[in-house]
């Protein structure tokens, strides 16, 4: 019986190829920036994506916001990209977290340790279309898309892929950036483990009364968090009022469905409840979207002249906004390790390279998935003695300054050995 997927070959046949260095499977943000990243050291890149430009690039494609952290900025700066997203960017100067409705909270105030925000909050679809229009500025990178690898072949020095469009692409490393269900990960016989949240989460955007300030909320409930992300005003007359914030509902999965099929009205009331009035007079604007929560990680992170980036590598709950911060830590460490490996004359896909990055990234993945893992199952319940318990908790670490500081500076990315991308320079 023929196996779905991405298939690996005995060997390679006689054939006109195309050679590379780098060839990254997956053309969403760590692939895209990763191909950026790499463009200024020289190597040549075949970016490889299964979606047309004109559908991942189009309004209806992904509602979703990110939050990107402050030294995901700063490699959005690195790589000339912020510059075409920086006025759809919201800084986020403030983050509140509540349990609840529980008058106790936990805030934090950017200028306790610097002058930049926290982070920016923009549209997907804005970073998106930036890491496009910057991609098309590489000379050295190339992308192939709408296209599929049909096969891979890992030797001893060089990977070769099949597209279905009947191109052969040999390189000495290849990249797998193609999501949580990487078929390029399952070709090479790397295994994940993955838990399941029962949680679904609920995005849009909404129109609301009062100005955010840059403040970002973060409430806690038995059935999930529901965060309230601050964006750029719209512009006037799309909505009553222009103030707009991205809402990140996460719910119980059976009962997300429900929540999805009220109309706006009723939908509407229910984000009021829960947000208690904070932004005044709301109103949803555009559509609706949702994504089954779950906890993935790779149990390793490099194979035979592969590296996992990004979804690939790691898919955690959005409880803390780091999804796609992960992923861009992952580009800047394997950037910097492999443009370092060629300056010296190294095989940038061989085992020792590999092993680099794999080190490198290793506790940083394994701290995050832990942490927000830890975070879900602490908040996700109403025993009463725990909820006490957490909102103690979020109370005195509100008072204790010096641990205040350090969960700041992780939340803006900024603890461990960060790499050049993470600190605005270029590799």
């Amino acid at each position: 019986m023929k196996k779905s997927g991405v298939k690996t070959e005995t060997g390679p046949k006689n054939r006109r190829e195309t050679t590379l260095d780098l060839l990254v499977i997956g053309g969403g943000f760590s692939g895209l920036a990763l191909a950026i990243a790499v463009n200024r050291a020289g190597l040549k890149t075949a970016v490889v994506d299964h979606a047309a430009p004109r559908e991942v690039l189009s309004a209806g494609f992904d509602g979703r916001t990110c939050a990107l952290a402050d030294t995901s900025v700063r490699i959005l700066e690195a790589l000339d990209v912020w510059p075409c997203m920086a006025a759809a960017a919201s800084p986020i100067n403030d983050i509140r977290v509540t349990d609840g409705h529980s008058p106790l909270f936990l805030h934090y105030d950017h200028r306790e340790v610097g002058d930049r925000p926290f982070g920016h909050v923009v549209e997907n679809l804005i970073i998106r279309r930036a890491l496009y229009h910057q991609l098309e500025q590489c000379c050295h990178a190339t992308r192939e898309a709408p296209a599929s690898v049909e096969s891979l072949h890992f030797s001893k020095d060089s990977v070769m892929a099949r597209l279905d469009n009947g191109r052969y692409l040999r390189a000495a490393l290849a990249v797998a950036a193609d999501g949580r269900r990487s078929q390029t990960r399952q070709s090479a016989g790397i295994h994940v483990s993955e838990n399941t949240y029962a949680q679904t989460s609920i995005v849009c955007t909404i129109a609301h009364e009062r100005p955010h300030r840059g403040v970002a909320f973060e409430r806690f409930y038995p059935t999930g968090p529901f965060a309230v992300l601050p964006m750029v005003d719209g512009s006037s007359g799309v909505a009553s009022w222009p103030h707009r914030s991205s809402i990140v509902w996460s719910e119980c999965s059976n009962l997300a469905p429900r929540l999805l099929a009220l109309d706006d009205v009723e939908f509407t009331a229910e984000l009021g409840h829960r947000l208690g009035g904070t932004l005044g007079s709301l109103e949803v604007v555009g559509g609706r979207w949702s994504y089954p929560l779950s906890l993935l990680r790779a149990e390793n992170l490099t194979g035979t002249r592969l590296a996992l980036v990004g979804d690939a590598a790691h898919g955690i709950h959005p409880i803390a906004g780091q999804g796609l911060n992960l992923g861009l830590r992952d580009v800047a460490a394997l950037a910097e390790v492999i443009v370092e490996a060629r300056e010296q004359g190294r095989d940038i896909g061989s085992g020792e390279v590999l092993e680099c990055y794999a080190r490198w990234r290793r506790f940083d993945v394994m701290t995050m998935t832990a942490v927000t893992d830890g975070l879900v199952r602490l908040f996700s319940n109403d025993v009463t003695p725990l909820r006490l318990a957490r909102e103690i908790g979020l109370t005195a670490v509100n008072q204790m300054v010096p641990l205040k500081r350090f969960f700041m500076r992780h939340a803006m990315g900024m603890v461990g050995d960060l790499p050049k991308l993470m600190r605005g320079q270029a590799v």
